[in-house]
């Protein structure tokens, strides 16, 4: 469980130090779970959840890695436009758009190439 959370920080970008700041989470927590001395409560596992912005399932193994998008049907579209060489680059510049964003933007590119979509 804490190479999830140590994935969680490097993805973030975040340091120990500044989830138990934002979390209430006493940093010898962070210690004792890297060394293996035991596994933290639920509650505070659901702290990290909501911090990292992922379910609390991701923590207890039935979730491989964490999307960037939590919606299901945003991350399928990401993926998309992530992978349309002609569209990447736009889409890496817009990343942290709104969910209706996203949609309008691959809608407005669909149309532009002339591709009919859902």
């Amino acid at each position: 469980m804490y190479e999830k959370y140590k994935f969680l920080l490097e993805s973030k970008g975040v340091k120990t130090a500044e989830v138990s700041r934002s979390t209430g989470i006493d940093p010898a927590t962070f210690s004792h779970w890297k060394k293996g001395k035991y596994e933290p409560k639920k509650e505070t596992i659901q702290k990290l959840a909501d911090y990292f912005g992922v379910p609390l399932s991701y923590f207890y193994g039935e979730e491989k890695e964490p999307s960037y998008y939590i919606d299901d049907e945003v991350a399928e579209i990401a993926q998309q436009l992530h992978d349309d060489p002609d569209l990447r680059l736009m889409f890496m510049a817009a990343r942290d758009m709104p969910k209706e964003d996203i949609i309008a933007f691959r809608q407005l590119m669909s149309k532009w190439r002339g591709e009919d979509i859902d």
